[in-house]
């Protein structure tokens, strides 16, 4: 079996259009992956506060990578394949997600440094997916939009072979039935690549 990693950051839950393009993508994944779902408006994530940053700098220093704080950074490093399933806010992505990313940036887990300062990303995922709903209308690509560049070098940094985005745009902004028909259109995207993987 293959591992999927769904890193769930659809802050409405059940009424998150995101969900729905995620929904789409799961009931077309092919059987060969298991998924391990990561809701982060549940895991016990925070912000790298001065304590907390102290506490882990205190882990590494002493080798310690078999603590529990770096569970979540060995799922990620393990995985198969990875799907991101967040809204579109404040030009990039929510906090949460942000801080999940903060939390699993761990030398000797997701990625490595030499003492050149040469790094080299440890995770095994050939790709990551990205699945975002966007309230206003601001198309992949748009300078705007800060989400996909971002989620682009996290997988650089982090050794994840390639960025596939699905997206759906103008939720807000477009008249009721056609952002219906936007995100039926990305929904149909998003099955058609899982039944490609």
């Amino acid at each position: 079996m293959k591992k999927l990693l769904f890193i769930d950051c659809c802050i409405r839950g059940e009424a998150s259009r995101t969900r729905k393009l995620a929904e789409a993508f799961l009931s077309a994944l092919p059987e060969e992956y298991d998924a391990e779902w990561l809701d982060l408006g549940t895991a016990d994530l925070h912000p790298l506060d001065r304590a907390r940053y102290f506490a882990r700098e205190k882990l590494l220093d002493e080798g310690k990578l078999s603590d529990p704080l770096f569970d979540h950074a060995k799922d990620l490093a393990g995985a198969d394949l990875v799907l991101v399933a967040t809204p579109f806010w404040d030009m990039g992505i929510p906090a949460m997600l942000k801080t999940y990313f903060e939390n699993v940036s761990i030398a000797g887990i997701t990625f490595s440094c030499d003492e050149k300062g040469n790094y080299e990303g440890l995770c095994k995922a050939e790709r990551m997916v990205l699945l975002t709903t966007r309230g206003m209308d601001i198309p992949d690509g748009s300078e705007m939009e800060q989400a996909t560049p971002y989620l682009r070098a996290i997988c650089k940094f982090f050794g994840i072979g390639a960025l596939e985005v699905v997206s759906a745009w103008g939720m807000d902004t477009e008249p009721p039935a056609e952002a219906e028909k936007r995100l039926h259109f990305a929904a149909e995207n998003a099955k058609e690549l899982a039944k490609s993987l």
